[in-house]
This record gives C-alpha cells, structure tokens and sequence, in this order.
C-alpha cells in the first residue's frame, strides 16, 4: 500500500514538474506556477527520500541513491524557476530540469536492466 501511494505521488509530481516547464512555452506565466513547480519538485524529493531499496545488490543501492540525487536537482530548478528573471544565475533552472531528468531516465533504465539480470541468474546474491 506504500509503495502505491509514494508511486501516485511520484506521477503527479513528476507531471507538476513538467506542466510548470512547458508552460512558460506557451507563454503562460503566473506566481502560481512557481509553487505549483516547487510542490511538484518536493513531492519527487520525498518519494525519492522514502524510497528503500532491500536488498544486497550494491548497484541497485547506488542507483537509488541517484534517483535522490535527480530529485535535488529538480529541486535546485524550482528554486532557479522562483527566482526567474530576477537574478543572472536564475535562467539556468533548465539546465538542472534536464540533468534532473536525464539521471532520472538513466536511473530507470538501469535498475530495470540490473533486475532482470538478476533474475536471470537467479537470485539477488
């Protein structure tokens, strides 16, 4: 059941995250997309955070603990999208949006193909 509910919360804050980016696209702009990009961006924090990896495959631990390191730099953006427009520093919140994501794609990569290769060989040892 926990994990169900941290998966739910991890899909909504992760579509928060990418609404409030591809707004400003559209020309959309508010100070409501600055909370709703910092919620979205500490909801995956807190998933990420909450997240227990059981076993003893060493890999498997390190890459949860990327998956942590992405949501801190979802995080770092939401508080670059904060200050947008108001610091020099401040247009670079896409620049960690997209490392953000490209660890997190990496991450899921990875420890999928790490399971199924443990299952192969059969076993977590």
């Amino acid at each position: 059941m926990k994990e169900k509910i941290l998966n739910i919360l991890l899909m909504v804050g992760l579509l928060i995250i990418t609404a409030m980016a591809l707004l400003p696209l559209l020309n959309i702009d508010g100070p409501w997309m600055r909370w709703l990009f910092a919620a979205g961006a500490l909801m995956v924090l807190v998933v990420r955070v909450l997240e227990r990896y059981d076993g003893d495959n060493l890999r498997i631990k390190r890459l949860y603990r990327i998956n942590i390191i992405s949501a801190l730099l979802f995080c770092a953006s939401a508080v670059m999208f904060w200050k947008k427009g108001e610091t020099d520093w401040s247009t670079n919140w896409v620049a960690f949006l997209m490392a953000g994501a490209a660890l997190l794609i990496y991450v899921s990569f990875a420890i999928d193909h790490e399971q199924r290769r443990i299952a192969q060989k059969g076993g977590d040892k």
